[in-house]
């Protein structure tokens, strides 16, 4: 059994706490073949922080560098890493309570859609924002999703293929100059394929920007955190994981902001 399956079905044992996401839900859609690490957004609460962690436990898993699984922390947009040898292999297993690019509107209707899956795992659309990062590959893999898409709106909004958009905007030219405030690329669909393509790279490009920005705050946030991480790791290395996880609540609560924008706003 694929082990991010397995952990799942442990996580969600008795009621929905954990919902795949990023590289491990790419799979489950087919659009690649498979991902060397698990995501998951978790329910922003006590028991399920404490939950996963006893699961993870149970593995023998250890923190990476990150802030604590801890609800405070995760309901500033930071993320949860872990690792641990299972069948000789690395597994990584990253957590976040407040995905980026989602808002609590969609977030709330994860949560409604995937109760009573056997697998829950993002839809397409919200992993298709999940996927604006700041590396390349994964705007081909927006691009293999798009496609997967039924409403033609959201093909609209998220196809990567200048080709794709051209055929769209044909069938549905009303959608077309609907959404084009939400993305301008659609205002150049009259324009050659070479010009179209221009303006969906400047597209990228921006979205890679876009997200390298948000990534500075928590880097800049976290510097005090990142020069003590090699003294706290060695203290914590070895410890059983709640108790490791004790350990670095209480060296995060001294060194690591609840919210990445804090101390920057002050």
């Amino acid at each position: 059994m694929n082990i991010y399956i397995e952990l799942t079905e442990q996580f969600n044992s008795e009621k929905l706490r954990a919902v795949i996401s990023s590289g491990q839900a790419v799979v489950l859609h087919r659009v690649a073949i498979m991902s060397k690490d698990g995501d998951w957004i978790l329910r922003e609460d006590e028991e399920t922080m404490l939950y996963v962690l006893n699961v993870l436990s149970g593995y023998g898993a250890r923190y990476r560098y990150c802030a604590p699984l801890d609800i405070r922390w995760m309901r500033g947009g930071w993320s949860s890493h872990f690792e641990f040898k299972h069948q000789q292999f690395r597994v990584r297993t990253d957590f976040v309570t407040r995905p980026p690019r989602i808002s609590e509107k969609e977030l709330m209707s994860i949560w409604k859609e995937q109760e009573g899956r056997n697998i829950p795992f993002v839809d397409l659309k919200n992993l298709a924002e999940l996927k604006k990062t700041n590396r390349e590959k994964d705007y081909a893999v927006i691009g293999e999703l798009a496609r997967l898409m039924e409403d033609p709106r959201d093909q609209l909004l998220y196809s990567r293929s200048a080709r794709d958009l051209v055929d769209r905007a044909k069938r549905y030219p009303d959608l077309v100059i609907e959404l084009r405030s939400r993305r301008p690329v659609l205002t150049k669909l009259d324009e050659e394929i070479e010009i179209i393509e221009k303006e969906l790279d400047a597209e990228r490009r921006a979205l890679m920007h876009a997200n390298e920005r948000r990534l500075e705050i928590f880097l800049k946030t976290a510097e005090k955190w990142a020069t003590a991480w090699s003294s706290v790791e060695k203290e914590i290395s070895g410890l059983p994981l709640c108790d490791a996880h004790a350990l670095l609540v209480r060296h995060a609560e001294k060194l690591l902001p609840f919210y990445p924008a804090e101390e920057h706003n002050q």
